[in-house]
């Protein structure tokens, strides 16, 4: 008797718990992602920081300073392309969240949805 009732507690509980793994497993993905993305992203800033601080060191006189503005373009351009770059990654990371998100819920008001 007693192993009946437990075991159908064991299962009404693993039902009901179910959709919150669910979730917490995409949750946990995109964290992962992000993580990810954002440990690059600063790698990425990083590196053209350092670049920048040891081209501005290499400065000696007027013609090292003249080559590194004229370096300045490309640098900003290099800049602003992964600065886009991660904003699109970041912008698909959202989005993939948001569907996931939207089909467990959809999945989980289909399954508490009696049918008619």
């Amino acid at each position: 008797m007693y192993t009946e009732m437990f075991k159908s507690f064991s299962e009404q509980t693993e039902k009901t718990l179910a959709p919150y793994a669910k979730f917490n497993k995409v949750f946990a993905k995109n964290v992962e992602q992000l993580t990810e993305l954002q440990l690059s992203a600063v790698r990425a800033y990083s590196d053209l920081g350092l670049k920048q601080l040891k081209a501005v060191s290499e400065v000696k006189d007027i013609q090292s300073l003249t080559a590194f503005n004229g370096q300045q373009l490309e640098t900003l351009t290099k800049l602003s392309q992964q600065l886009l770059e991660d904003s699109n990654k970041f912008s698909s990371v959202a989005q993939s969240f948001k569907t996931e998100v939207e089909e467990l819920v959809a999945d989980n008001v289909k399954q508490a949805t009696p049918a008619i």
